[in-house]
């Protein structure tokens, strides 16, 4: 596999990172994951502008995040991906310097790290569902950063996988914010719930995406913390991220979510998200006017 390292497309086996590398040393950098259908990156813009914020929330400089379509598309032609669904991951990190808290000068370049991994099996075709778990949110107050600083994220996944689901859900003073790789949803009386953007959840593209759709097909929607106490009695619990798209949590802390089986507002969030890939791809395939 080639990746891209600083400039240079190179096979992943001969890209190295300095151990002096800030990344390494203090988890001091962000990462930004696209999902790419067909050799065609999706909601490119609100990941390069989410690229773009972290960078600023970290003081990180000297990046122009405007080349990296450009890498990622040649990316694609080296691993022979143009045809095929795959996801391009970026990080970037302060760069290289003696260890030390303080940022390095200013003339320290940041390290520029891309690849693209095959995606399989496609997700949005794919009739998957989910168990989760409620756990305390130990996590710092920037969680709207998309920070490569994840121990914490890890350690609760773990713990989920530990104990027979696939997703732990932060609880924070009471309140639901989000999943340790995911945003979260809930349903109350044909009502989509989900917690406003703030400091401690990070603003997803696909979560925008959805209550872009929920406005579409006239489904409500609103934006307000959901009390632990009442997630545990939704009428429905569904899940986002750009890898996984929209996924139904049919148990919670080892319960059934309504009557265990995906809700019907999540399956019309669904199809209309599968629909909305295919509009997309038609319109990147030259199919039909891009107004149309």
């Amino acid at each position: 596999m080639i990746v891209y390292l600083n400039g240079k497309y190179l096979p992943r086996k001969e890209a190295a990172i300095s151990v002096d590398d800030r990344g390494f040393l203090f988890g001091d950098g962000i990462y930004e994951v696209v999902t790419v259908y067909q050799g065609h990156p999706f909601q490119m813009d609100a990941h390069l502008e989410r690229l773009q914020d972290g960078l600023r929330a970290l003081s990180i400089q000297g990046v122009d995040v405007d080349l990296f379509p450009e890498i990622g598309q040649r990316l694609l032609k080296e691993n022979h991906l143009t045809d095929s669904d795959s996801t391009w991951y970026m990080q970037v990190t302060r760069g290289i310097a003696p260890r030390n808290h303080a940022f390095p000068p200013d003339d320290v370049p940041p390290t520029i790290y891309m690849a693209a991994n095959s995606l399989h099996p496609n997700a949005r075709f794919a009739d998957k569902t989910i168990t989760a778990v409620l756990v305390p949110d130990v996590r710092w107050a920037r969680c709207d950063i998309k920070s490569i600083s994840l121990v914490a994220n890890v350690l609760v996944k773990q713990h989920a996988l530990d104990s027979g689901v696939q997703e732990a859900i932060f609880v924070r003073a009471g309140v639901v914010t989000e999943g340790t790789t995911s945003n979260l949803f809930a349903v109350f009386n044909g009502e989509v719930h989900t917690h406003p953007k703030t400091n401690y959840l990070l603003p997803g593209v696909t979560r925008d995406v959805v209550l872009t759709l929920c406005a579409e097909l006239g489904i409500p929607v609103r934006t307000i913390p959901i009390l632990e106490q009442d997630l545990l009695h939704a009428d429905e619990i569904f899940i986002t991220s750009t890898s996984i798209e929209i996924v139904p949590v049919v148990a919670l802390n080892h319960q059934p979510v309504a009557d265990g089986s995906p809700g019907a507002i999540t399956l019309k969030l669904k199809m209309a998200f599968q629909e909305m890939i295919a509009l997309f791809l038609k319109q990147q395939h030259g199919e039909i006017n891009s107004k149309s």
